[in-house]
């Protein structure tokens, strides 16, 4: 079965997950999901995003984020190969930690904000089995709960991270007093009753919105959502392999394995490489390349350096 489009454009809305590997935690304690939120206050920064919402669950995790600079992929693709690499080195442990490609669904905000920010909010109280109410006596441990937005948006927090974009109160409300005390009250409707799931309206597969929304997207991709997805997974998986290899040369002091790295391993074209590295044009990354290569078959050091580079590049994949 072919795996949904990611479509990206300026201001696009996603709901984004990810899932541990083999299901497994990708949060062993409260230090690893600090470490998370640092990370995620790194990408917002980083990459000009607007995080909505966030919910932190023991084996994977939600993000409510707005792409001003259409970067999804190559965002979303640092946070969880920056991740990956501190969860391992803190742990002493080596390879994956997502299990595959984060999901995401494009969102029409104005549609359906209130309802998908109450479904990710409820999470951590929702039953495992679907359609089971929520039990009534679990509104204090969500309130409680302090690892997702929902303390923000119900003005439980002493002071929220500026990192977290609340506009979207709004939608409760246009005072913020008053829409945080709508929030909560439809927050309390929820217990005692089963959670309606909002993935019930999601349209081919990735957009959760208008049949228009879905058409632009589709237009977007050049054509049906299927046609094009071998492509858009091509240029996912390489956006991730760089930014796994920015992670991975963070302490590399010599600019010819950088270099080299670069156009070798991370697929970049060398007149782009040379621009970052000062060189009028392409031709000089390549004699640079070209002599490294040269000094790699006498040099075991540097031969053993750069298959290293290789290996490491495999074992974080996310």
């Amino acid at each position: 079965m072919a795996r949904p489009l990611r479509v990206e454009f300026p201001n696009a809305t996603y709901h984004v997950t990810a899932r541990g590997n083999e299901r497994k935690p990708i949060f062993r304690d409260d230090h690893d999901r600090h470490r998370f939120l640092d990370t995620l206050a790194e990408m917002v920064e980083r990459f000009g995003i607007r995080l909505h919402a966030y919910c932190l669950m023991p084996n994977h995790y939600h993000l409510v984020l707005e792409t001003p600079r259409a970067n999804l992929s190559q965002a979303v693709g640092w946070l969880q190969v920056t991740y990956t690499v501190r969860f391992n080195h803190r742990h002493r442990r080596s390879g994956h930690l997502f299990q595959g490609r984060f999901k995401a669904q494009l969102v029409e905000a104005d549609a359906y904000a209130r309802w998908l920010i109450e479904y990710i909010h409820l999470n951590p109280v929702r039953p495992t089995r679907k359609g089971q109410p929520i039990p009534a006596d679990r509104a204090a441990d969500l309130d409680a709960f302090d690892w997702s937005s929902h303390r923000d948006y119900a003005g439980l927090r002493p002071k929220s991270p500026p990192w977290l974009c609340l506009d979207w109160l709004r939608y409760w409300g246009t005072d913020p007093d008053a829409a945080r005390a709508e929030y909560r009250r439809a927050m309390g409707k929820a217990f005692g009753q089963p959670v309606v799931n909002p993935w019930q309206n999601l349209l081919a597969g990735f957009v959760l919105g208008s049949r228009e929304l879905l058409a632009k997207a589709t237009a977007l991709a050049g054509g049906q959502p299927a046609q094009n997805t071998a492509n858009w997974t091509r240029r996912q998986q390489l956006e991730q392999r760089r930014a796994r290899l920015e992670q991975l040369l963070v302490t590399e002091s010599d600019d010819r394995i950088k270099i080299w790295a670069r156009v070798k391993l991370g697929g970049e074209r060398g007149v782009d490489v040379a621009r970052a590295f000062g060189y009028q044009n392409g031709s000089g990354v390549g004699q640079v390349i070209r002599r490294l290569e040269t000094e790699m078959a006498d040099n075991e050091e540097l031969r053993t350096k750069l298959n290293q580079l290789k290996t490491s590049l495999s074992s974080v994949e996310s």
